[in-house]
């Protein structure tokens, strides 16, 4: 099932992927098997890959590690978290915002501080310049409500992510940052002034930007059609959707407007894109 046909000019032009993680290169702890055959052979066809996730609780350098112990080796510039989507959105449009109220895990923390961000105690004589919650698995409840209260003060409000849950094979439900986000909302009056993260457009314009990409130089692949899919077309890159995750091909057919590109897998995608690169 396909929306470009062979050799399409669209598919010559790319020069780079953002992958999405989970459904796209693994599922759940079990690596794809087609996965490392087609980072290797996108190495040596000289387009690059790019890692994406929601998922702020975890540094670049934890999900590095993680990779690795799936046998996939890969460069700290390679991983683009909504952390860092929001590190970098901070520096480009804001630069006066310096000082954080911050509710996340100490990694999370730690990624901010090493970008030279300051992080407000929950004290109200320790002003911030603005209020960022994450997806905070050591949530407190005086943290919460110091969050609500200078989001009240008129205080910038952010979050990393717009997710409500986040997916697990756990007896639970690990309450995600859109979940903090409206307990804030509520408490506050006010919802986030800017909520990072797929289906944000600053995932993928983080990453042409490191890269010095035109939107038409890179494709974003994933299993999701509302926030992989969406991201990509409020980006204007390629869309490309795997039919390894959540996404179904009956989902892809009904889905208005398409995707670019519904392919079975990866390895689909590699043979596609080793054509095109070939017929340039």
């Amino acid at each position: 099932m396909s929306h470009l046909v062979k050799n399409d000019p669209r598919l010559r032009r790319i020069r780079h992927l953002a992958l999405d993680l989970d459904g796209t290169v693994y599922k759940g702890g079990t690596l794809f098997p087609f996965s490392r055959p087609f980072l290797a052979s996108m190495r040596e066809a000289g387009i690059g890959c790019t890692f994406l996730t929601n998922n702020p609780s975890k540094s670049a350098a934890d999900y590095r590690a993680s990779l690795a112990k799936l046998g996939i080796e890969c460069t700290p510039e390679q991983i683009y978290t909504s952390s860092l989507a929001t590190i970098d959105w901070l520096r480009r449009e804001r630069p006066q915002v310096r000082r954080l109220f911050a509710l996340g895990t100490p990694s999370m923390e730690t990624e901010f501080a090493a970008a030279g961000f300051s992080l407000a105690t929950d004290d109200p004589r320790d002003e911030p310049d603005a209020v960022l919650v994450g997806f905070d698995l050591t949530l407190t409840y005086a943290k919460l409500c110091r969050a609500a209260w200078w989001v009240k003060q008129g205080k910038p409000f952010l979050a990393t992510n717009p997710d409500f849950v986040c997916p697990t094979d756990q007896p639970t439900v690990l309450v995600d940052c859109g979940a903090i986000c409206a307990a804030v909302e509520k408490a506050a009056g006010r919802a986030p002034d800017k909520v990072f993260g797929k289906p944000d457009p600053s995932m993928l314009t983080g990453i042409m930007a490191r890269h010095r990409l035109a939107a038409d130089e890179i494709a974003m692949v994933g299993d999701r059609i509302y926030t992989d899919i969406a991201m990509a077309r409020r980006a204007g890159a390629l869309g490309v959707l795997v039919l390894t995750g959540e996404a179904t091909a009956a989902d892809a057919a009904a889905a208005q407007p398409p995707p670019d590109l519904v392919l079975p897998s990866l390895a689909e995608l590699g043979d596609a894109l080793l054509r095109a690169k070939t017929a340039a």
